[in-house]
């Protein structure tokens, strides 16, 4: 009756662990071709997405434009395409800034701890007690529009999250015996953080990192949309809504496209990222 229970308890956590490889597989192919169009945007246009024609302004979705046309003419299908190279890739990179520079910090000051550890979590502590957005707001107004200046101010107050999560992290492996170990090997600071710690804490900053992507760029698209991002007439999501915020009423395409692709890109990141915590769950993994 043991052995029966056990086997079917066996079975079950098979099925599990391939259900869970599946959808990591699935959700990972899904971001890879995202990314792929992404790059590839320019050559996948069906339009000019800068060339205006007012005789066409406004057309709704059609076999001939997908997602009909702007007040200038312009096609949404088009613009949406290239305005996922600006979106997707902006955000990317901005990911990427704060996750390093978090790691960094965080592994900095849970190992080393003292001054260092106080004054750097004192500043992040700083940053954390104000809404992120409005602070992101009062950054990029000071250094003014543009894609770069905004990566600059979502940057400025992305980085402590990761910090936070590093030293808290690196503190749980510092009394550890294989840390012990490779202390009285003689290897020096660096090589102790970087080779021996970092490793052992990449699992939770991925997952954090990858879940961090949609947040990310909703933010970015919201301060182009207030016109602290992407300066017209490139072609960016946010900036897309906004142009088209006053023609709700009568043409909700314009807003409803680059929406779409919003909702579309940050619910698959966000699907990705649960999923990379379960496959990566130490639970999961040991019964693998």
């Amino acid at each position: 009756m043991n052995s029966t229970k056990k086997n079917v308890t066996v079975r079950k956590q098979k099925i599990r662990k391939n259900h869970i490889r599946g959808k990591l597989l699935f959700f990972s192919a899904l971001v890879v071709i995202l990314l792929i169009a992404a790059a590839l945007a320019r050559h996948l246009c069906p339009y000019d997405p800068y060339a205006q024609d007012l005789l066409q302004a406004q057309k709704p979705p059609s076999a001939e434009h997908l997602m009909g046309t702007d007040r200038y003419g312009r096609d949404l299908f088009s613009r949406v395409l290239v305005g996922s190279t600006t979106s997707v890739y902006a955000t990317l990179i901005l990911v990427a800034i704060i996750t390093v520079a978090g790691t960094v910090i965080g592994i900095i000051c849970g190992w080393c701890g003292g001054v260092i550890d106080t004054v750097l979590m004192r500043i992040s502590d700083l940053f954390l007690a104000f809404p992120s957005l409005v602070f992101a707001l009062a950054v990029a107004g000071v250094l003014g529009g543009g894609i770069q200046n905004a990566i600059i101010a979502l940057a400025v107050i992305g980085w402590p999250k990761f910090a936070r999560l590093a030293r808290g992290l690196t503190l749980a492996q510092k009394d550890s015996a294989y840390l012990m170990a490779v202390r009285l090997s003689g290897s020096g600071t660096l090589k102790i953080m970087f080779k021996h710690i970092l490793p052992n804490i990449a699992g939770p900053i991925l997952v954090t990192s990858v879940l961090d992507i949609g947040t990310m760029m909703m933010e970015l698209a919201g301060l182009s949309f207030l016109g602290l991002g992407v300066q017209p007439p490139m072609a960016e999501w946010g900036s897309m809504i906004n142009d088209g915020r006053s023609m709700l009423q009568i043409s909700p395409w314009m807003v409803l496209a680059p929406g779409l692709a919003i909702f579309i890109t940050v619910m698959l990141f966000n699907l990705l990222g649960d999923t990379l915590r379960d496959f990566m769950d130490p639970k999961e993994r040991a019964k693998r």
